[in-house]
């Protein structure tokens, strides 16, 4: 509960800052519209984002006569969970990782890589594929995906500023509404807004990460096999990153991109060995 708490302080931070973006750049109009657009993108996102992400992600979905052993332990670990089968894909990537997806347990999917299934062991297996279930039984890929939405508009709306300054000056009254500050409030926006996003967003993301991990090893019953794949993981994915889209890297059990000291302190997943530590004192 304190988790779902956390989580949706921050999604109402997150609206705020999408609407206090929308104010600088166009008084009480500007807060209406991106108010409006915020709905807008989240109604798209709800119903379209999974089949972007899996034809992003170059998955494609196995039945049970083609991958009999992946759907044999989805299937267990659903029951387990109290879950719907989700459907099944598989990408064909030889670095080890995985991610869910879908609006609800009814309309969801996992997708593993090929390196997933040959790599690790059948109980790291049955941890890993207990993560990504535990997402959905979470919710916390809907979750998820309007933060990336919104964080994505609010990117959006800074470049609509730059441009907008470049060509039109900025806001140089405050008739509709009072709003803004002017040019000095486009620049502020321009800089603080996606940066805040950001922050916000890797907040969401990490809290939904361990609580992930909790759920995961209940529901397999074997926190230290969830743990021995995550580090293996962390191994594998730092030797050879995937070629992912940055906007889906945050759905991944471990963060599929490389990046150096400054990158892993703004990433959306927690640090690796934290996550290890809190399974060990399961």
């Amino acid at each position: 509960m304190t988790s779902m708490i956390k989580t949706g302080m921050l999604m109402a931070a997150l609206t705020a800052v999408f609407m206090v973006a929308g104010q600088v750049l166009g008084g009480n109009s500007g807060m209406i519209f991106a108010l409006l657009l915020a709905f807008a993108m989240n109604f798209f996102a709800y119903w379209f984002s999974d089949k972007a992400v899996l034809k992003m992600s170059g998955a494609q979905e196995v039945t049970a006569v083609e991958a009999p052993q992946l759907h044999s332990i989805i299937s267990s670990l659903s029951r387990k969970a109290e879950l719907p089968m989700p459907r099944v894909f598989i990408m064909h990537q030889d670095t080890p990782n995985a991610f869910a997806t879908g609006r609800n347990p009814d309309h969801a999917a996992v997708a593993v890589t090929t390196g997933l299934m040959n790599i690790l062991k059948h109980d790291e297996l049955e941890g890993v594929l207990a993560h990504e279930l535990a997402h959905i039984k979470n919710r916390d890929i809907l979750i998820s995906t309007i933060a990336a939405t919104m964080a994505g508009a609010i990117s959006t709306m800074a470049s609509m500023a730059q441009w907008g300054m470049l060509f039109g000056g900025g806001r140089s009254d405050d008739n509709d509404g009072g709003g803004g500050g002017g040019i000095l409030g486009a620049i502020a926006m321009m800089i603080l807004a996606p940066l805040g996003a950001s922050l916000i967003q890797m907040a969401i993301s990490r809290s939904r990460e361990y609580q992930a991990d909790a759920t995961g090893a209940a529901i397999c019953g074997h926190p230290r096999s969830l743990a021995s794949a995550l580090q293996q993981l962390e191994i594998f994915n730092r030797r050879r990153p995937m070629n992912v889209n940055p906007a889906t890297a945050q759905m991944y059990i471990v963060n599929p991109l490389s990046g150096g000291q400054l990158a892993n302190l703004f990433s959306t997943h927690p640090p690796m060995q934290e996550r290890i530590k809190r399974l060990g004192a399961m």
